[in-house]
């Protein structure tokens, strides 16, 4: 895997390519990736695994036509040929007014923002089997643990850079720290099973792996002789865990190529109050440590915090170049690049600012109701909104939680559960997506 430093380097001479093969216009960019990870089970060694991979991906202009294309090989002779094939391939493209770089004038200028993803500490395997044997180990612990899946740690590096032919050059580099463990509990068909996960840059920033395999134990002994739910319409309360996946639809429906294309719920909803007033959803892909942060979207603007939701009331769309021109608007920093092809449109570190109240408080007064801690299922209509997911978790019964349930649905519809939603003070900053305990009522439940 290169260093930013090399990256950058040979995605310039890509984009130099490109131009002497005939591009107008043209961008480059370089992902690699190099990881090593151990799992271990019933604490004995079970697996070592190293990992490298890296990819140039490279997007070239001539007119309004355009093509991309990929290599994993990196020397100079590859890449005088990619760039003459891509070339090639489109200006036999069909024409598309909406294509192009990113306008120069909104192009990140200067140095990149520092947001300290590279942990100096190595570690190294006989680390990793140590992080990765102390999670299993208490997981397994914790009293009412039959058996194990196992514990694992891993320790990653990536390296990311972009540049395109009009002046925009960038690279930075970022590490992953991870350590897990799943258990089971239970015997025969009663056997029930959980996990508990963790990642961050920095091992610093990690719980202990105690208390990451303590929380897997705990978790799946909850689990533990699950009932069923009654049928009805009830207040839903999801857990932190599956809360972020509603904020993951809020951003869908809110990308500009949904909106170009009109195939959101949230079309025409611009500027409307969507959610209860003192709800606020933010994107901060500059905050320091997170997943996700990065310092430049995937065609070379800067990036910044927005509110995406600002005291419930919707701020706009999220939008690349090729979006912002189909709806006459500008880029808004957040382009997100796969592996090739066009940009996409994407957030980066999102949460749902937390509430007053404690999840205590955020329960009282439910007489009848359930905790969602897993849901099940892709069942979400992009265009209607309507919402309908398996799901398991703990019944709650007059304010308290009252024991596992499984096998049951939660039904609605995106509007009307955002206009419901209610959250607790509860936020932990460890995901891309981070949300407190969440309440919405009104919701319908199927079960028995």
């Amino acid at each position: 895997m290169l260093t930013p430093a090399q990256a950058q380097d040979r995605a310039t001479a890509l984009i130099d390519h490109a131009r002497r093969a005939g591009a107008d216009a043209a961008d480059a960019i370089y992902a690699g990736h190099s990881s090593e990870a151990v799992q271990v089970r019933l604490g004995a060694l079970e697996d070592v695994e190293r990992s490298e991979s890296e990819h140039l991906d490279l997007r070239v202009f001539v007119g309004n036509r355009s093509a991309s294309i990929g290599t994993s090989d990196l020397s100079d002779d590859a890449l005088i040929e990619l760039a003459a094939r891509s070339v090639a391939m489109a200006k036999l493209a069909p024409e598309d007014r909406f294509a192009g770089l990113a306008p120069d004038e909104r192009l990140l200028r200067g140095p990149l923002p520092d947001l300290d993803l590279t942990d100096p500490v190595e570690l190294g395997p006989h680390a990793l089997r140590e992080l990765a044997l102390a999670a299993e180990d208490a997981a397994r612990a914790v009293p009412g643990i039959t058996n194990s899946e196992g514990g694992s740690a891993a320790a990653g590096a990536r390296s990311v850079a972009l540049v395109t032919s009009h002046g925009f050059a960038g690279a930075y580099g970022g590490t992953s720290r991870q350590v897990s463990a799943t258990v089971i509990t239970g015997e025969g068909s009663g056997m029930q099973r959980d996990y508990a996960w963790r990642s961050a840059h920095h091992l610093a920033d990690l719980p202990s792996p105690e208390e990451i395999g303590r929380q897997a134990g705990e978790r799946a002994m909850a689990r533990l002789n699950p009932g069923r739910v009654k049928g009805g319409v009830m207040p839903v309360v999801f857990d932190p865990r599956v809360g972020g996946s509603l904020i993951g639809h809020l951003t869908g429906a809110i990308s500009g190529s949904a909106i170009a294309r009109r195939s959101s719920f949230l079309l025409g909803k611009d500027g409307e109050q969507i959610f209860a007033p003192g709800i606020t959803i933010v994107d901060d892909p500059l905050r320091p440590r997170a997943l996700g942060a990065r310092p430049f979207d995937g065609e070379g603007l800067p990036t910044a915090r927005r509110e995406l939701v600002s005291d419930g009331r919707l701020t706009g769309w999220l939008m690349d170049s090729a979006s912002a021109r189909q709806l006459g608007l500008e880029p808004t920093g957040h382009a997100a690049r796969g592996a090739g092809g066009a940009p996409g449109v994407g957030a980066s570190v999102l949460h749902l600012e937390p509430g007053l109240a404690s999840v205590a408080d955020l329960i009282a007064d439910i007489e009848e109701g359930v905790l969602v801690t897993e849901l099940i299922g892709h069942g979400v209509n992009p265009v209607t909104g309507d919402y309908s997911r398996g799901a398991s978790g703990l019944r709650i019964v007059n304010g308290e939680v009252a024991g596992p349930v499984a096998e049951f649905t939660v039904a609605g519809n995106l509007i009307d559960m955002f206009a419901a939603l209610r959250a607790a003070n509860d936020i932990e900053w460890y995901r891309s997506v981070n949300v407190p305990t969440i309440r919405i009522d009104g919701m319908t439940v199927a079960g028995d």
